[in-house]
C-alpha cells in the first residue's frame, strides 16, 4: 500500500498538534528511544530540516517541554 505523503502546508498546519503530542508523551513518561519512534517526531524532524529558521529541532523541544513540566508551579 502507498504512503500518503504530506506537503509541508499540512506540516505547519499540525504543528500545535505534534508538540501537544510531545508533551503528552513525556507526561506519560514516555523513554526517549520510545519517543523518537513516533510519528509527531518524525513530522517535527522534517519541519525542522524543511524550515530550520520557524521550527526548533525536536530534541530542544523536548528540553523545553520537559523544563516546563518539572518546574513548580506558582
Amino acid at each position: 500500500m502507498a504512503q500518503a505523503k504530506l506537503t509541508i502546508g499540512e506540516l505547519e498546519a499540525g504543528y500545535p498538534l505534534y508538540c501537544k503530542a510531545l508533551r503528552r508523551l513525556l507526561k506519560e513518561g514516555r523513554s526517549i528511544e520510545d519517543i523518537k519512534k513516533t510519528v509527531c517526531w518524525g513530522h517535527l524532524e522534517t519541519l525542522n530540516r524543511c524550515l530550520p529558521g520557524r521550527y526548533k529541532a525536536p530534541s530542544y523541544l523536548l528540553a523545553l517541554i520537559r523544563r516546563d513540566l518539572e518546574s513548580p508551579k506558582d
